[in-house]
């Protein structure tokens, strides 16, 4: 069984001044602009490919140590992950790492535990794995009694 999910993005014009639009196939993302500037400087409520990586990986991450704990027995009050998605500008531009930092409030579980638990959904989640090889990807996780409120 395999599943396909669609994205279609419009560009107009070359890369430093061009812009464009990515829309995706659940309607999720409607016309949202997109612009080299917003990828290089500041986003100003403009995506990148970049961020969008970042979000599926923290998606994804998050669902994948879901199941595991729930193989093991456990279930997570809450998980947050961050992640952080570089891009190298010098050069040849190209993504160079993810970083994810995973908290989670899980009743009953020892801290030893939700570290081999993150480990083990690092080796499941499939957008890790269609990363790693090409980009470093650090983990950090910490088990907490309450997720501490930060912003993006």
């Amino acid at each position: 069984m395999s599943v396909e999910r669609r994205a279609r993005c419009l560009w107009s014009g070359d890369l430093s001044s061009g812009s464009g639009t990515l829309s995706t196939g659940s309607g999720a993302l409607s016309d949202q602009a997109v612009t080299w500037a917003s990828r290089a400087e500041a986003s100003e409520g403009r995506t990148s490919p970049e961020e969008l990586i970042a979000a599926a990986h923290a998606t994804c991450f998050n669902m994948a140590l879901s199941l595991v704990l729930k193989q093991r027995g456990f279930k997570a009050e809450q998980v947050v992950v961050d992640a952080v998605c570089s891009l190298e500008l010098e050069g040849a531009p190209r993504i160079s790492a993810v970083d994810l930092r995973v908290e989670g409030v899980v009743p009953g579980l020892d801290p030893d535990s939700f570290q081999s638990a993150v480990s083990a959904a690092a080796d499941l989640c499939p957008v890790s794995n269609a990363l790693r090889n090409n980009v470093r990807i650090g983990v950090a996780a910490e088990l907490a009694e309450r997720i501490s409120t930060r912003e993006v």
